[in-house]
């Protein structure tokens, strides 16, 4: 437990006002979503001060404000808690180291190129199936989310973070923060690249994920070229191509579901992709390290639901929409390309920029051009700058393709495109807002 004087000594802050004695139990950034008796913790942030917002989480009867920005305190703090502390972001991760030390429990920690989030949801299914599981909640990966996130620990018996980073150092910081039990890196790729120069040093920051775990397990996905070579002490293997410890065999894949067996147990699956399979094995490996039984884990990867917009199959009366508009790397757009050629029908890819390749940018679109037309893919529809170099590679070979320079044109256009039957994968980075097509797309009536 954490009370207001805790606070105050592990952050060095200033009881500015309130009771030192009272329980600190829910923690937030957003006063949008506080409630009565919430923590409100003030960020800077590069075009926002959050500490100004301390006055509507007061209205909302915070039990405390956490601020680093004096200047905006004015005296009418009612019942309020104010503690004054010189970086907000420095106390919440002080705070979580704290939190972390007082629950002896597993920690899981998850990272990789693609898929830590569908790993970590998939994780978090088979562990809360026999432990009361605290779990990331949508993007809260960073240097915020995760602490953020151990704060939120209460009679929990598990916690998996997911764990994000754009440069070399980010996960080091948040696996001392966790110290985690186990960890798992599902893959290495390209995405960040431009950041890192190259994929070895992706596998570098990644591998920090370990500076935190003291005996502790790591599992990796044995089929990645650069991840097979890795050397750890407590090391368990998953995979499909290579001998690796669990391994997923006589696969079926119906596109948008999947069958395999892990050794002699039957798994059914209710999402396809290969990349699921690997999902699934990493779940499977977690859940016999921490003892939950075969036919637990089974049940539970069975009843496997996926988070929105992470291959996530809508039913227009029309057409069938793929949304995976979460996100995207080059590993993601060959998955999800590989699901969409298997389809029957007339197969319709929308895409948009990955984001942040750097000088890599060029050459992986142009990549994802190959791969549209490997799979057979029969339309596309590209938008943003890097996606034109898509855009070229497939219309030079004879697909029909069409390129816009934002969504703003390409919603203008796209019914016109679209037919009765079609399957529509629509995928690009985060930031290229494709969830607006996808909206579009399934309020559209012919």
């Amino acid at each position: 437990m954490i009370y207001i004087k805790d606070i105050v000594n592990i952050c060095n802050g200033k009881l500015i006002s309130g009771n030192e004695e009272l329980e600190c139990h829910n923690f937030t950034k957003d006063t949008r979503t506080l409630e009565k008796g919430d923590i409100y913790v003030g960020i800077k942030g590069e075009t926002f001060n959050g500490n100004v917002f301390y006055k509507d989480a007061v209205k909302k009867e915070a039990l405390a404000c956490i601020i680093d920005d004096e200047n905006v305190l004015d005296g009418d703090y009612g019942d309020t808690a104010i503690i004054l502390v010189d970086d907000s972001i420095e106390a919440i991760q002080k705070l979580a180291r704290y939190k972390r030390s007082l629950y002896d429990i597993p920690v899981i920690a998850v990272t990789g190129s693609v898929g830590k989030t569908s790993v970590k949801d998939i994780v978090y299914t088979v562990v809360n199936s026999q432990y009361k599981t605290l779990c990331t909640k949508g993007n809260m990966n960073n240097h915020i989310g995760v602490p953020l996130t151990i704060l939120g620990l209460k009679d929990h018996e598990a916690l998996i973070v997911e764990m994000g980073m754009n440069h070399m150092g980010e996960i080091h910081v948040l696996s001392n923060i966790a110290k985690p039990t186990m960890a798992i890196i599902t893959n290495i790729g390209t995405a960040h690249i431009g950041n890192l120069g190259s994929r070895e040093n992706i596998l570098k920051a990644k591998m920090e994920i370990t500076d935190g775990m003291t005996n502790g397990t790591l599992i990796i996905n044995n089929d990645n070229d650069l991840l097979k070579n890795v050397n750890y002490d407590n090391l368990i293997t998953i995979g499909i191509d290579n001998k690796s410890d669990y391994m997923a065999t006589n696969i079926e894949d119906n596109v948008f579901s999947s069958n395999f067996y892990i050794g002699e147990e039957y798994v059914s699956l209710p999402v396809g992709s290969k990349a699921f399979v690997y999902n699934a094995l990493f779940a499977y490996a977690v859940g016999k390290k921490l003892g939950i039984s075969s036919d637990k884990i089974i049940k539970a990867l069975k009843n496997f639901k996926l988070t929105p917009h992470r291959l996530e199959l809508i039913e227009h009366k029309d057409y069938c929409i793929i949304d995976d508009t979460y996100n995207a790397s080059l590993d993601s757009v060959n998955n999800a390309l590989d699901m969409l050629g298997k389809v029957n029908g007339r197969k319709v890819f929308v895409f948009g920029d990955i984001l942040e390749l750097d000088n890599y940018a060029e050459d992986i679109h142009k990549e994802i051009g190959k791969s549209v037309i490997n799979n057979k893919i029969d339309v596309l529809i590209t938008v943003g700058e890097n996606a034109y170099h898509t855009y070229s590679v497939a219309y030079d070979n004879g697909i029909e393709s069409y390129h816009y320079d934002n969504n703003e044109d390409m919603l203008k256009q796209i019914d016109k495109i679209i037919d009765i039957g079609d399957t529509i994968l629509v995928k690009a980075s985060h930031g290229m807002n494709l969830t607006q097509i996808v909206e579009h797309l399934k309020n559209f009536k012919n």
